[in-house]
């Protein structure tokens, strides 16, 4: 059949089309390279300052300063509730190195790198505490290139890469606008409730420009959401008894182990990602006694509260159950054992856009070093200013780790330059250069 050029017409149609879609995609991708050639320019030149330039040079020189703080502040025991001597430690490396340094009511050290502008704050902290109980062995050990001790990664790295900041602050002798705050803060661990850092939102407030939770070794990762979180314990109390003539009589032990079993059974969702943890069990006086009362501390998370609603929901009703249960079996009165529940401290859930300016300042500085990262989930003390709308990450101090919270805890600083490079880059292009 003969054509009547409506074929053509619509393929030139098409083929313009094509072109105009190629156009575009080229102009975006040519505006894209320039943005990021122009935020190298500036990240080179930023690098590049005089003052900058004596920081970084530091850091590439004094690493193994740096480890020798870590392995200093990680033989000072700090369990929960009691971070002081660990943090008088810290302290005395701020006045070395020159910070306005003070310890507040709760215990949080903080030292000050003043701006032009006291008014706006970028906030930097490292948790003092450990999840280790007082009496653990936290002498640093050597193997090959590896420090081995409980807590020398978590949070040894963060609190060596605040000391080492200090240090680049000083060597740097840089001016900046905003105000550069470093804290070793106390209760981000166990049943600390984030109590420092709640402490440090109430006391800086709406000066807090930005915050960063150093957290750990990883430089391969921006936690941008806060994982929320609620701990209780639960006990059971009863009568009690001896072992033989007393036997049959209802063991609080055993009503909260059939509550765990049966809170165990439950769907926990992928999506919204949800976890629960039963991480400590206490009761009873001797192997002869059934014991007056036991209980059990748990921690439940969620990317969601809705999810976490119900995961607390679930755990009181099968934590009862177990108790019902335990009384059915020994065919006891009611009333012969009580549940009872305690909230133990809860985590505000809290997510920073992808394209949030904070984000945007770590990644340029991560394309200037050559670092790649990815957007990470966690519970940190950044969950305390991401519910409250501050912007908040964590990062990583560098180098590697592993065996967090075990008595088998590692670290091996080789690369750490690169993490407190990051920090050094990222905090100085937040708070802004001021030319000498």
């Amino acid at each position: 059949m003969e054509s009547d050029g409506s074929d053509f017409n619509f393929d030139l149609a098409r083929g313009t089309n094509r072109v105009k879609r190629a156009l575009i995609c080229g102009i975006f991708l040519w505006m894209a390279t320039l943005s990021a050639r122009a935020t190298d320019d500036s990240l080179a030149n930023l690098a590049s300052d005089p003052a900058c330039a004596r920081g970084l040079q530091w850091i590439d020189k004094s690493a193994a300063w740096t480890t020798d703080q870590q392995i200093r502040l990680t033989e000072i025991p700090a369990p929960e509730f009691d971070e002081t001597s660990r943090g008088e430690a810290l302290k005395e490396i701020f006045a070395a190195s020159g910070l306005q340094v003070r310890t507040d009511k709760t215990g949080n050290v903080i030292g000050e790198w003043p701006g032009s502008d006291t008014k706006s704050v970028i906030l930097l902290a490292a948790h003092l505490d450990t999840v280790f109980p007082a009496g653990t062995d936290v002498r640093v050990k050597r193997n090959g290139s590896r420090l081995l001790a409980p807590g020398i990664a978590d949070n040894g790295v963060g609190l060596a890469s605040l000391a080492g900041l200090a240090r680049a602050l000083a060597e740097s002798r840089v001016r900046t606008t905003k105000t550069i705050v470093l804290v070793g803060d106390v209760g981000e661990e166990g049943e600390g409730n984030l109590r420092g850092m709640r402490a440090l939102m109430d006391n800086y407030g709406s000066r807090i420009a930005a915050a960063i939770a150093v957290d750990g070794p990883s430089t391969d990762h921006i936690t941008t959401q806060g994982i929320a979180s609620r701990r209780f314990e639960a006990s059971v109390t009863g009568p009690g008894g001896h072992s033989w003539s007393d036997f049959g009589a209802p063991n609080p032990i055993t009503a909260v182990a059939r509550g765990i079993v049966k809170f165990s059974a439950i769907s926990v969702p992928d999506d919204p990602r949800s976890s629960y943890n039963f991480g400590v069990i206490e009761g009873g006086t001797s192997v002869n006694s059934i014991p007056s009362s036991s209980a059990v501390k748990i921690d439940l998370r969620s990317e969601e509260e809705r999810e976490l609603g119900r995961l607390e929901t679930a755990l009181r009703d099968a934590m009862q159950a177990g108790v019902k249960e335990e009384i059915s079996a020994t065919k006891s009165a009611s009333d012969a054992l009580q549940l009872n529940f305690r909230s133990l401290g809860t985590r505000p859930a809290g997510k920073l856009p992808d394209d949030a300016p904070l984000v945007t300042a770590i990644r340029n500085v991560d394309r200037y070093l050559g670092n790649k990262s990815r957007l990470e989930r966690s519970s940190t003390d950044a969950n305390i200013p991401l519910s409250m709308g501050i912007p908040a990450v964590a990062l990583g101090g560098g180098g590697r780790g592993g065996g967090s919270h075990t008595l088998d805890e590692w670290y091996d600083p080789a690369g750490r330059e690169l993490g407190l490079k990051r920090l050094f880059l990222t905090v100085v292009s937040l708070a802004g250069v001021e030319r000498q």
